[in-house]
């Protein structure tokens, strides 16, 4: 038997050494031993390798210095393995308005800059028969780091057990409690529709009514929810012929407002599920001859861009979605760490008062 080389068990130990082409020689270093030797984990000295963002500049640079020293060349196949995931995150998302998701894609953007991560959209249709096939589909080709799944997707459990069971992480936006706190960002819906009440009732609304969204979206029932919750708090209650079912477009928000003006007794404020709804219920009005908020108050939900740029500014719940998106991306770059958050992230709305809310006219 060949005996072996004190270098060579020197470099397996701690002890140093000769020159790195005499190491080479003596023993072919392994990942193990740039670890051992960077003092660090032998997964920090494969993100390094494969030019992951997540390493710290200073560990990187001593990583490097000490494969280059050791003349380390990482095995291909290796290699080949440790990229079976890309930079890149992908946000799934089915919310039909425009306006949520930019304002979640720049969230998420905000998160990603310095990074080398790339932000990979993909739409699809809750109501899809085949939806689960085609969000596997995309996991498979484009072979993301994670996904951020926004309402109303983030609610469907059988999605994400597929998606924990292809090694997908992901990380859920929604108005109640999924999964563990480091996978659920959590909105309280519920408190914001109830403060929206709460204001319509102080000034003096009584006949107030409610557009609310598509009712697979786990939001709408929140946001119905809070609502009946704060005007209950003010000895009002929400009559069934003022409730009326829309689909968090600007569409339904028109056709949804003139059903409730065309009512015998029509309602004196409404409160819209969204703001883009709550622009086609500012369309209505006109188109009825009303002024806002001289014949009729209007709340949305949301704060998105368009509730202040409208004439009069509309007063709406503000719920912070880029601010929602940029804190769904930080979680899910800690995936491949150890700060993962040991607490929820939540985010509470707020009412924003603004000019489209007013007292009443005296009813008579």
């Amino acid at each position: 038997m060949t005996p072996r080389s004190k270098n060579s068990d020197n470099l397996a130990g701690q002890g140093d050494l000769t020159t790195s082409g005499e190491r080479s020689k003596l023993h072919k270093v392994t990942i193990n031993d740039i670890a051992r030797l960077a003092s660090v984990s032998k997964k920090t000295v494969s993100r390094v390798i494969n030019e992951s963002p997540l390493v710290r500049e200073e560990t990187r640079d001593k990583v490097k210095a000490i494969i280059k020293e050791y003349g380390y060349i990482p095995d291909p196949q290796a290699r080949a393995l440790a990229f079976r995931r890309s930079f890149l995150i992908g946000m799934i998302y089915d919310n039909p308005s425009p306006q949520y998701v930019v304002n979640m894609q720049r969230g998420i953007l905000d998160a990603l800059q310095d990074t080398n991560f790339q932000l990979v959209l993909h739409p699809c249709e809750r109501g899809d028969p085949q939806v689960h096939e085609k969000i596997e589909r995309f996991v498979s080709q484009q072979r993301p780091f994670g996904v951020i799944l926004s309402p109303s997707i983030s609610e469907d459990d059988a999605l994400c057990a597929k998606l924990a069971g292809y090694e997908c992480a992901y990380v859920r936006i929604a108005s109640v409690e999924f999964d563990a706190p480091h996978q659920n960002i959590r909105t309280y819906d519920t408190e914001g529709a109830a403060e929206a009440a709460r204001h319509l009732a102080e000034i003096g609304h009584t006949r107030i009514a409610h557009v609310h969204g598509i009712k697979s979206f786990r939001s709408a029932h929140e946001r119905l929810e809070g609502f009946r919750k704060g005007l209950k708090e003010h000895g009002l209650s929400l009559p069934k012929k003022y409730i009326v079912e829309g689909a968090y477009n600007f569409d339904t928000g028109v056709s949804c407002t003139q059903k409730l003006l065309q009512l015998k007794e029509p309602p004196t404020a409404i409160f819209l599920g969204n703001d883009e709804m709550a622009v086609g219920a500012y369309q209505a009005a006109r188109k009825a001859g009303l002024k806002i908020p001289d014949d009729i108050s209007i709340v949305g939900f949301d704060d998105t861009p368009m509730a202040a740029r409208v004439w009069p500014p509309m007063t709406t719940v503000r719920l912070p979605i880029r601010e929602m998106g940029a804190a769904a991306a930080k979680v899910l770059l800690s995936f491949d760490g150890d700060e993962r958050p040991k607490e929820r992230i939540t985010f509470l709305p707020q009412i924003v008062i603004r000019e489209s809310t007013a007292a009443p006219k005296r009813l008579d």
